[in-house]
């Protein structure tokens, strides 16, 4: 992994710290979620299912989820060039805990502050 931790604390040995720190930020989980619902996507079809998502940020966050092990990206020597993405094993075995963590969020949005 590249170093994605943005400061040093007590927990960066943590794993939970270090997941985090995986699919952290703004656009990567949109990329996971979209990824798991449509199986493998092109480029294109990524960025469409994706609202707001410049070009830079699509490319660098694949980028980075690729050497993470979470994406894969495969390219087919044709003309025009053709890649795609879709979730690795690690990646798919991340769905459940999403799924998990959504309801969790479900639950809290409901549930006054106590």
């Amino acid at each position: 992994m590249s170093n994605h931790a943005l400061y040093k604390n007590n927990y960066d040995g943590c794993p939970l710290t270090y997941a985090l720190n995986l699919i952290g930020g703004k656009w990567k989980l949109p990329i996971i979620w979209a990824l798991n619902k449509n199986g493998i996507l092109r480029y294109n079809e990524l960025k469409r299912n994706i609202d707001g998502i410049t070009n830079m940020v699509l490319t660098q966050s694949l980028k980075e989820l690729e050497s993470d092990g979470i994406v894969n990206r495969k390219q087919y020597m044709e003309i025009p060039p053709r890649v795609e993405y879709s979730l690795t094993n690690n990646g798919k075995e991340l769905i459940p805990a999403l799924k998990a963590l959504a309801h969790w969020g479900e639950k809290m949005k409901k549930e006054p502050a106590q």
